[in-house]
């Protein structure tokens, strides 16, 4: 029977423990000893690995946030602490490893494979949905309903007191959070990254909205744009004549009950990850495209900077 590991490095997402409990579970359907590695990449190499099973799983599908802890660690960028976390691994027989995490983690994968050839698939997680060669990253859907919810109270009471409201997501390179999430409450403003904005252009608009009988605005933004939120509250209130509030919606993206969305594709990542392992892929990324799951090299997913779909950002001319 061989060994395989799993640990989280980087940032939490909501879909990390689903994605836990389906690798005990499937590893054990496939004759795998599944171990958990604590605390990302500093766990490997402070030999925090334990040995698991069915019973240390129950009961945590419904949980945002990671059962198994995360963390980012400079000292495995280091070649000598790579050895250490290897030692680690050999003195339990463990020669496969699945990564939940993102480009940052995955380069630590990649540089750990080529130096010690321990089996390895990352799969994308992080709320931002921004790594080169996928679609989708494991707790973006959590993410978005988070986003949705927490904007539809808030119009409740931008309508109650004719305000307009700036409301950050995170995205601090990548601006699909804030992007989706205006396309899909209906936002008035919506400002990211890959597009660049000078606020004044929207005077004429909203002014006339507001001759037409608009009492209230949203307005989505990206924390990666260069304006300051409340910058903008001000723009409101001095130009377009609203009273206006900033909202940071800041770390509660990332929290919160899985998705159903993000369970099933927790589900999905691991079993291609598992079997990639237990077959020809040693060293690789699930990505999930519109021809379905691939595995790509890290190289590949890491080699190129990534891009919001082009369809998308067309969608944003309407916002």
């Amino acid at each position: 029977m061989s060994n395989i590991a799993i640990l989280c490095s980087g940032g939490d997402v909501s879909g990390m423990n689903p994605a836990i409990k389906h690798f005990v579970e499937y590893s054990l359907k496939k004759d795998l000893t599944p171990f958990f590695v604590y605390n990302g990449y500093e766990g490997l190499i402070d030999n925090d690995i334990q040995e698991v099973s069915y019973r240390d799983v129950s009961g945590i599908i419904n949980r945002g946030g990671t059962k198994i802890g995360s963390a980012r660690s400079k000292r495995f960028m280091n070649p000598e602490y790579r050895q250490i976390a290897k030692d680690n691994l050999d003195a339990l027989n463990i020669n496969m490893l699945v990564v939940l995490g993102g480009d940052g983690s995955f380069r630590g994968l990649d540089a750990f494979y080529k130096e010690h050839s321990i089996k390895s698939c990352g799969i994308p997680s992080t709320i931002d949905n921004d790594i080169h060669g996928t679609d989708y990253c494991l707790g973006v859907d959590s993410a978005l309903n988070i986003i949705r919810t927490s904007i539809d109270a808030i119009r409740d009471t931008a309508s109650s007191f004719n305000r307009a409201f700036i409301i950050e997501t995170m995205g601090r390179d990548c601006g699909y959070l804030a992007l989706i999430s205006a396309l899909t409450s209906g936002a008035e403003l919506c400002l990211i990254p890959e597009r660049e904005h000078n606020i004044s252009d929207y005077e004429d608009n909203f002014k006339t909205q507001m001759a037409h009988g608009r009492k209230y605005f949203i307005a989505i933004v990206s924390e990666g744009i260069k304006q300051d939120p409340q910058e903008i509250a001000k723009w409101f209130e001095e130009t377009i004549g609203i009273e206006s509030r900033v909202s940071i919606l800041g770390h509660i993206q990332r929290g919160g009950n899985p998705t159903s969305y993000d369970r099933l594709m927790a589900y999905k990542f691991v079993n291609y990850a598992i079997d990639g392992l237990l077959g020809s892929h040693t060293n690789s990324v699930i990505c999930y495209t519109k021809d379905g799951f691939i595995y790509k090299s890290i190289d590949e997913v890491t080699g190129s900077a990534f891009k919001l779909d082009p369809d998308l950002l067309r969608l944003l001319e309407d916002v």
